[in-house]
């Protein structure tokens, strides 16, 4: 799979490190209980289709980038830097 950096251009994966969902989750009180604590940090769900996900280009330029792409086909339809990714919301 290809990514395209919008600062270096189209590059292989192996250049990319996987960060997570770019989708933000809601970090549980430091007084939750345990099972909120686990959730949080042990379950994530798995769709199928489109995702967009957090990627760091760590053997480029360091850019932090939100990739929304396909997980069924692995078609990449897009990647912003993730700080225009914010205000695109």
């Amino acid at each position: 799979m290809r990514l395209p950096c919008p600062v270096c251009g189209e590059r292989d994966l192996r250049e990319f490190t996987y960060q997570g969902d770019a989708v933000r989750l809601e970090r549980p009180l430091p007084t939750a209980g345990g099972d909120a604590w686990d959730s949080y940090l042990h379950l994530r769900d798995n769709p199928a289709g489109l995702t967009r996900d957090l990627w760091q280009h760590g053997a480029g330029c360091g850019a932090w980038l939100v990739v929304t792409r396909d997980t069924v086909s692995h078609a990449v339809h897009s990647a912003v830097l993730a700080r225009e990714a914010r205000h695109a919301d």
